[in-house]
Order: C-alpha cells, then sequence, then structure tokens
C-alpha cells in the first residue's frame, strides 16, 4: 500500500500522459490509502496531515522523532504544491469525491486502533505493535512522492514504477515487523527476547525510510531517473527479446507495467499480510486470549483493499477501472474500522476502562489502575510453542510465493486479451473472490478448534427454503430479530455494506455514461444523478431482500462474539 520525498528534473509530461487516472500507488495493504490522500493534499483538498499529533505511547523512541520530523518538513511541501494549479489535476477526480472523503476519513479509526493495541495492560509484541505503527511513515511518505511523480514526471505515482516500487518496500518493512514480532512473541519466554536485535530491526526500518526520501530527492535530477525508470533497475527482469520470445505471448507490455522487483514488492506484502493474520490467530491461542482472533477478522477488509490494489495494476491502471479506487477507499476505511474495533475489544479484555483516556489520572493509587500495571509488569502467560519453521524458512517460503507470483503475473497476463480490455465484473469478481476465500479458510479454522458462535450458546442459521420453527417458510425481519440486539447491528452493518458498494457503483455508471467522473461534492448536477442511480439500484436490490437477510443472520455470530463480546450467547443460555 503506500511511500516518500521530494526533487526535480522534467520530462515532457505529454510523453507519460497516457493511461494516468491521478495519483495511486495501489498496493497489497494499505490500511489508509494514503497514496490516494497524498494526491488529494497535492491537489488542494482539504487534508492536512500536519495536523494529526501522535501520542508517545504510540511509537518507540526512533519511530517518534522520525515522524514528528518527518510530518513537520513534509506538510510544508504538501501546501505549497497544493497551491500550484498544475497539480490540482493530480487527483481531481478522487480528492473531492467519495474515494477522497473515504481514505481522508480512514485516518482517525486507525490512529484510534493504534491507540487500543497500545495499550498496557495488552502486552503487544513490541516489535509487532511497532510494525504497526512504522505504517505511520510509509503512509506520510507518500505526499511528497506523489508530489514528484505529477509535478515532475505529468504521471501517477502508479504509473512511476521507481518511485512506486520503492514506496510499497517501506510496507513490505511493515509486515515483516509485524510476523516476525508476533512470531517470535510466541516461540520465545519474555525473558529469551533479544531486545537488541529487535530495536536493529527497528532503526532499519527507519533507515529505510530514510534511504527513500534520499532516492526520492536524488532520483530525478542527480541520478537520472525517468518515469518509468524500472525500480532496482528491473532486476530479474526480462528482455524485450526474451519476453517476445515466450510461446503464449500475444501482447506486448504498455510502459507504464509493473518490474519484476514491484511486482514482487507488491506479492510480499500480499503474503506477507496473510501470514501476520494467520499468526495473530495463533496468538489469540497462545494467550488464551480469543479476542485477538478477532483482530484476524477485522483486518480481512484491508486484505481486500490489497487486493483492489493489485487489480487495478493487473489491468495495468486504466481509468475506465477506476472505481476499483473507490472500492479500495471504501474497503480501507471499513478495515480501519473493523481492526480499531477488534483493538478496542481486546484493551477492554485487558482491563482498559473509559478512565484510560484521561491523560491526567486524578490517582496514581486507583485500585484499576494498579491491577493493570501489575498486569502490564508480569511475564507473559503464554502457551509457548516449538518453531515449526525458522525465521529462514520462512523467509525462503516467502521469496518463492512472491517471485512465482511475479512472474506468473507480469508475463503470464501477455498471454490473455483480458487485461488490455478492462472489465469491470471481471475486476470485481477478483476483488471479491480472493478475500471470499481467505475468509473461508479462517471460517473453516475456526469450526475445526471449535470456534465462536458453534456449539452451546451459539447461533444456528435458518435456511433460505424455510422450514424454521413456527412452519415459517424463507427468511423475513422475525429471523434477524430472533438474534436480538446482534442479528440488528448485523442487518445494520449489511445494509451499510450495500450503500458502500452502491455508491462506487453508480460513480461507475455515472462516469460510462457522461464520460467523467462524478464531483458529488461541489456539483449538484452530478450528485442528483448519482443519487438517481443509486435510488434504481436500490429498487433492484429489493428482490435481492432474502440474500441480504441471510447475510445478516450469517454474520450475527461475528458480531455478537466481534463487537457484542457473546452477549447473545450468554443471554440464550
Amino acid at each position: 500500500m503506500t511511500s516518500a520525498p521530494l526533487a526535480a528534473a522534467f520530462a515532457p509530461a505529454a510523453k507519460h500522459a497516457s493511461r494516468t487516472s491521478g495519483l495511486r500507488v495501489v498496493s497489497g495493504f494499505d490500511p489508509m490509502g494514503m497514496a490516494d490522500m497524498a494526491a488529494a493534499s497535492s491537489a488542494g483538498a482539504s487534508f492536512d496531515m500536519s495536523s494529526v499529533g501522535l501520542d508517545s505511547h504510540l511509537t518507540d523512541a526512533a519511530a517518534s522523532i522520525a515522524v514528528s520530523n518527518s510530518f513537520e518538513s513534509f506538510a510544508g511541501i504538501a501546501s505549497v504544491a497544493s497551491s500550484s494549479s498544475s497539480n490540482l489535476l493530480s487527483f481531481a477526480d478522487q480528492g473531492q469525491n467519495l474515494a477522497g472523503v473515504f481514505f481522508q476519513a480512514s485516518l482517525l479509526p486507525y490512529l484510534a486502533f493504534l491507540y487500543f493495541l497500545s495499550f498496557r495492560g495488552n502486552r503487544t509484541p513490541s516489535l509487532g505493535n511497532f510494525g504497526w505503527q512504522f505504517l505511520l511513515l510509509f503512509v506520510l511518505s507518500t505526499i511528497p512522492g506523489g508530489i514528484i511523480s505529477k509535478s515532475t514526471y505529468g504521471v501517477s505515482l502508479a504509473d512511476c514504477d521507481w518511485l512506486h516500487g520503492s514506496a510499497e518496500a517501506l510496507l513490505t518493512a511493515t509486515n515483516v515487523l509485524i510476523v516476525l514480532g508476533f512470531k517470535e512473541a510466541m516461540t520465545k519466554s519474555t525473558e529469551e527476547i533479544d531486545a537488541k536485535k529487535n530495536d536493529a530491526f527497528k532503526l532499519a526500518a527507519v533507515g529505510g525510510f530514510g534511504l527513500f526520501a534520499a532516492f526520492a530527492a536524488l532520483g530525478p535530477g542527480t541520478l537520472g531517473f525517468e518515469a518509468h525508470s524500472p525500480f532496482l533497475f528491473g532486476i530479474g527482469g526480462l528482455g524485450e527479446d526474451a519476453v517476445a520470445g515466450l510461446p503464449w505471448v500475444i501482447h506486448s507490455e504498455p510502459e507504464n507495467a509493473l518490474s519484476i522487483p514491484t511486482w514482487a514488492i507488491h506479492f510480499s506484502s500480499v503474503f506477507e499480510f496473510l501470514f501476520a493474520m494467520g499468526i495473530i490467530w495463533d496468538y489469540a491461542e497462545a494467550t488464551d486470549n480469543p479476542k485477538w482472533k478477532g483482530l484476524t477478522w477485522g483486518m480481512l477488509p484491508l486484505h481486500a483493499s490489497g487486493i483492489a490494489a493489485c487489480t487495478y495494476h493487473f489491468f495495468y491502471n486504466p481509468s475506465s477501472l477506476q472505481f476499483l479506487v473507490s472500492t479500495q477507499a471504501g474497503l480501507t476505511l471499513l478495515g480501519n474500522i473493523t481492526v480499531a474495533i477488534a483493538a478496542f475489544r481486546i484493551a477492554a479484555s485487558n482491563g482498559w476502562t473509559i478512565g484510560d483516556l484521561n491523560p491526567f489520572p486524578k490517582s496514581n493509587t486507583s485500585p484499576e489502575g494498579i491491577v493493570v500495571d501489575e498486569l502490564a509488569a508480569a511475564p507473559v502467560s503464554l502457551v509457548l510453542r516449538e518453531k515449526t519453521e525458522s525465521t529462514v524458512e520462512l523467509a525462503a517460503k516467502l521469496a518463492a510465493l512472491t517471485l512465482g507470483a511475479s512472474y506468473a503475473v507480469k508475463y503470464g497476463e501477455l498471454a490473455l486479451d483480458l487485461p488490455f480490455e478492462p472489465n469491470a465484473f471481471a475486476g470485481a469478481a477478483i476483488v471479491a473472490g480472493i478475500p471470499a476465500l481467505t475468509a473461508f479458510q479462517f471460517y473453516n479454522r475456526s469450526q475445526k478448534e471449535g470456534g465462536e458462535g458453534e456449539g452451546e450458546g451459539g447461533f444456528s442459521i435458518p435456511g433460505f427454503g424455510g422450514g424454521g420453527e413456527d412452519g415459517e417458510q424463507g427468511l423475513s425481519m422475525a429471523d434477524v430479530k430472533k438474534y436480538g440486539v446482534a442479528g440488528t447491528l448485523a442487518y445494520v452493518i449489511t445494509e451499510l455494506a450495500f450503500w458502500a458498494v452502491a455508491f462506487p457503483v453508480a460513480s461507475t455508471a455515472y462516469y460510462n455514461t457522461a464520460g467523467h467522473w462524478p464531483d458529488v461534492i461541489n456539483d449538484s448536477s452530478d450528485r442528483t444523478t448519482v443519487l438517481g442511480f443509486i435510488f434504481a439500484g436500490a429498487n433492484v436490490a429489493r428482490l435481492l431482500v432474502p440474500l441480504r437477510l441471510g447475510a445478516a443472520l450469517a454474520l450475527a455470530p461475528w458480531v455478537d462474539e466481534n463487537i457484542l463480546g457473546g452477549e447473545a450467547g450468554k443471554e440464550e443460555q
């Protein structure tokens, strides 16, 4: 998902302007979609990164210094760019529409997530916690990176391979820190963890941010990088003659195609995030606190957001599939909300109370505070697991998956017409299908482990064909109400999801008929037309009410366990 700073050196914008559609760095996982926020800032959107404050408990020393200094230095760059009329086109189709609103709104819930995750009673693994926090540096770097790509080269950040890949490398560092931190916490006791080694990892990550800043500043001028110069000089990529000689190739790559190193960075981010989801699930077992499993489920929309980003790249970032950007934005906002809820539940299970919001507690000897402090100071109670694979084996596994996927997609898609004839239905199927498979795997895992929502005190879901209690046929709101607050809240979430999808779909329909993306903020006619599309879709959606009710009922167990804390099951007992 995103990344870094400054430069000069100009190339003719017309030469590189094909197939661009606003500042985009879409990638494997971007909890705030901040590549788009960067673009919005450069377009003059009202998002002031310098206004974000970070409490000291959110960062370790190195990250805290880097974040605060970077915010001060880069906020000025963003404000200068916003005053340039030439930059107003950089993200005009997103900075002022629904996608821009979603991306900007996603920052607050992510900060809430960091706050609850860092609660001292959780005793979150230090390195893993730092990984989540490091994402802020990754996010921050997208602002100047987007300005450089647009003002210097006249292309989007997604189409500037060397900047794009360099930025994504920071996300890879984020995910690596999360995986290593939680994995180590499950296989070593607190005394066995090498704090100095972990500090070295943290400093290396911050150093990577500094390297990116240096390359961004020197790349266009001193180093002579062009708009489509490949990341890491395209190491591992096949030459044009070699590609043309492949027996299945029927197309030539466009100039904005991702290089092998950039694809590798993207896929490594996706796979690392999947590893992180699984390891956090295992951490719930190790700590005997099932609330951590809620964090894995909360990460699912962020995984889907990353898939939406990679799908956009698969089709070579065409403007005709701009709805994928809006979809990514909505999933980013939803994912940040769900991980914040999950982190809140973890903190609440470990003694957090509303009183902890007060930065100036009335007493240092409150019974609640003493209990939490003692808990935080005590050794972490873990059921330590034997290492099933070493760090080297895990790295080799990641490298094999990453390189295999990178070569398969980059050169395999040249045998297909689909990437060169963008298809909205195919794009939507990819974005929905892959996360659905991921969710199904965790669902099966939950069932095999006797997951929440099953057995005594759990839920039984009525079938679509009826046969339920009292001879009822089919589904109705009465079925939803049977599950009390959990059912009602699940229905509300289902409806919100419908509207979150409805806006991007309506915007895409408008684009296909009017030839431009709607400005729902400033243009009343565009707003009215989009609402008309949504109203028409809502009437069609009435035919799918049984499916929507079924979705709400299927979601009810998760809502009960992860939002209501199992209250519905307790009431049934």
